[in-house]
């Protein structure tokens, strides 16, 4: 339960960034142990049927061990307990879970805002940007560097205009050797800012703030104003890894100003760090993106990435080879998939990897189209390697092209049109507890199988990622009930494993029969509002709710702003609808299985007429369109529709 060294790997640690001491079981029981000591879990290792959960108590064990036990009849039920204890996930602004490209490093403001004109032009939706380092003074000098970033105000300005909001790359330090900060640094040494006591600095630029002490806090908040005065909306928030409990055996000694040392704090400074960068941020949610924490700190962060994974498809600890080195590595995409999962099943509903990876970049075409792949059908994508890799910017090294790039514009797009599916789910949290990505064994337990490369997205979306190298299939667990594939509309029997294809342009996802998926209209480019009348914004008009719906009886949707939708029927289907408070403007119903045009579709008694083209869906008032080559059906549903009717042939 916390950061170790590991000389194995190439990053020399396990990887230990979030550890969460809960451990649920298929069988719907929970254990969570409330302590920040260090401690380890055994499960089922020593003895293949007992969980042994040993802790360095010390001089503490006079205040005994506090452990609670969870029980539920689903075992997805037993985090509602967990965050009844730890608190609720805390909801990043809903923006934030829109497409962000961020470059490791930019060359200037030119650089940054010719980014935003041409993700644009190029017709990529994006909502955010992030501005990693260098773009100040200094480490952490509160500026821009002011030959590089001249007018930050007007970039801002210029960003929102075009409908992205902005975050910025922080950590917890001063540089001690800069120029620029080193006056800073001594003022903040001077206050007592840092620990009394520290040990080895495991960063390159000084010890880290204490956020014990309330005056630092204090401090490093008013500092941080400058960037909320000018529109900055999120933190990228870096590094904190310095506290750790020793290394081969030899203790660490660190002190700090409310009397903790290291055996809590190389957890709980994480918390200390992140609360002061969330309680800057704008009502709406904000954007925090942390790389390492704790259990409680879910109730503050906003979004976990796991710090510097591999570009490439290796698993965790596999011997690799890339651009002539060999290394074990830390993992590339399936670790990628496996932290996210792991995150989900211990309270941390937000997860985004780099798309891509970061350790060895730049990906190649396959690992960098099978990574944004996977992330549009997850809860967070965030686009940016080490070596400034955007979609549209082709080089040898990467081998990208306008193939992949046309793939790019299709997954981002797939990925903002699912916001509301992602939303309505992320607000039930505070109801059901679920998470929204799910491992498969948590979410079907009689399965009795624990994929590590599927998972369910909500309830409803099956999710299987390709992620080996070369491979054009993909074997799929499917769970009981039946599943139409999302591209094809292709009809899957479940409760059993079955090989499908897989080419490179294409994520097996499936949709389970009797559910509606919310999404957004396919022209969308940003959640955030836009003043450009090119920019197809959210906020300026959230237009009609475009619902995807599987036939199989009896179904239902509620969306996080009220709108209800009801299914019956198989023969002869009956829609209900009941508005909500955001998509007032009707609906464009999608149904898979219609191999033949309807006999007739009725909405409120009123008979509909066929439409020419797909094209006429967004803009015509009311009306029906067959896609023959696919097999699906599109009904056009006015607002103030109560119910429509369909009636196959």
């Amino acid at each position: 339960m916390q950061m170790e060294y590991d000389s194995t790997t190439e990053s020399g640690t396990n990887e230990m960034h979030f550890p969460v001491p809960l451990l649920v079981s298929t069988a719907g029981f929970g254990l969570f142990v409330d302590s920040y000591l260090p401690g380890t879990f055994d499960v089922l290792s020593s003895e293949p049927e007992k969980v042994i959960v040993t802790y360095g108590t010390g001089e503490f064990s006079g205040q005994g061990l506090d452990f609670h036990l969870f029980a539920a009849a689903h075992p997805l039920d037993v985090y509602r307990h967990y965050f009844g204890v730890t608190g609720l996930p805390a909801l990043p602004a809903p923006w934030a879970l829109g497409p962000w490209i961020w470059r490791d490093e930019n060359d200037d403001q030119a650089q940054v805002e010719s980014d935003a004109r041409i993700i644009r032009e190029l017709d990529l939706a994006t909502c955010a940007l992030w501005i990693d380092r260098p773009y100040a003074s200094g480490v952490n000098s509160f500026d821009f560097e002011t030959t590089k970033f001249p007018d930050p105000q007007g970039m801002v300005e210029k960003l929102h205009g075009l409908g992205f909001r902005l975050a910025l790359w922080h950590t917890p330090y001063i540089d001690s050797h800069d120029p620029d900060t080193t006056g800073l640094y001594e003022q903040v040494k001077q206050a007592g800012y840092f620990p009394p006591l520290t040990g080895p600095i495991l960063n390159n630029w000084s010890e880290p703030i204490d956020f014990t002490n309330p005056d630092a806090c204090e401090f490093w908040q008013r500092k941080l104003e400058y960037y909320r005065d000018l529109g900055v909306e999120g933190y990228k928030l870096d590094y904190a890894e310095d506290v750790v409990l020793g290394i081969a055996g030899a203790r660490m000694p660190w002190l700090f100003h409310d009397g903790s040392d290291e055996r809590t704090m190389h957890s709980l400074y994480q918390l200390g760090y992140h609360r002061a960068y969330a309680e800057m941020l704008p009502r709406d949610g904000g954007f925090l993106l942390t790389r390492a924490g704790a259990h409680r700190d879910q109730a503050i962060t906003r979004v976990v990435w796991p710090g510097d994974l591999d570009a490439n498809m290796a698993r965790h600890a596999e011997a690799a080879e890339q651009h002539g080195k060999s290394f074990v590595a830390v993992g590339g995409l399936p670790a990628s998939v496996i932290y996210g999962l792991s995150l989900s099943a211990s309270g941390y509903p937000f997860y985004g990897s780099d798309t891509g990876g970061y350790r060895h970049s730049p990906p190649d075409r396959e690992t960098f189209t099978r990574w944004f792949e996977q992330t549009a059908f997850s809860t967070v994508m965030q686009v940016g390697t080490s070596t400034n890799d955007v979609p549209w910017e082709f080089r040898p090294e990467n081998g990208f092209d306008e193939e992949m790039l046309g793939w790019y514009r299709k997954y981002a797009r797939w990925h903002l049109r699912l916001w509301p599916y992602l939303w309505t789910h992320a607000v039930r949290i505070a109801d059901t507890g679920r998470p929204i990505a799910r491992p498969l064994g948590l979410a079907w337990p009689e399965l009795g199988q624990h994929p590590d490369d599927q998972y369910m997205l909500g309830p409803d979306l099956l999710v299987a990622p390709v992620m080996e190298r070369g491979a054009r299939t993909k074997q799929v667990v499917f769970p009981p009930g039946r599943w139409f594939d999302f591209w094809t509309g292709e009809l899957f029997e479940g409760d059993r494993q079955l090989e499908v294809d897989a080419p490179l342009d294409a994520i097996p996802v499936f949709q389970r029969a009797g559910t509606i998926i919310p999404l957004l209209r396919p022209t969308m480019d940003t959640l955030a509002p836009s003043e450009d009348p090119d920019v197809d914004s959210f906020q300026g008009n959230p237009g009609r709710l475009w619902l995807r719906a599987a036939p199989d009886g009896e179904g239902s949707l509620r969306v996080y702003d009220g709108t209800v939708v009801e299914m019956k029927g198989d023969g002869e289907l009956r829609f209900v609808f009941s508005n909500g408070n955001v998509f007032t403007n009707g609906y464009v119903l999608g149904l898979y299985g219609f191999d033949e045009p309807p006999a007739g579709v009725d909405c409120d008694s009123q008979t509909l007429g066929q439409l020419s083209s797909g094209r006429d869906l967004e803009s015509s008032p009311a009306g029906w369109y067959h896609d023959a080559e696919r097999g699906w059906l599109y009904v056009v549903v006015e607002a103030g529709t109560s119910q429509c009717r369909i009636r196959r042939n």
